[in-house]
């Protein structure tokens, strides 16, 4: 099943039925959200590089993993 198939059927759940879909994504998101270490390293890392291509890949890992998988999704974060 695609995920717009999977969206489409969640349109027709009833008011109850998609609440209970979303907080079953947003634990989903949390749940990939990277513990401090991580995210640390990572900053460190992106400090110490001199490649600004490897600086823009790992702020956009360090976003995803302080916000979890939304971020990349749309949802806004600010």
């Amino acid at each position: 099943m695609t995920a717009a198939k999977v969206i489409e059927e969640i349109m027709h759940l009833p008011r109850e039925e998609q609440s209970r879909v979303l907080e079953f994504a947003f634990e989903l998101a949390r749940k990939r959200q990277l513990p401090g270490k991580n995210l640390s390293a990572l900053a460190q890392r992106m400090v110490d590089s001199g490649d600004p291509a490897e600086v823009e890949s790992l702020k956009s890992e360090i976003t995803r993993g302080f916000y979890g998988d939304f971020h990349d999704e749309g949802v806004s974060t600010k």
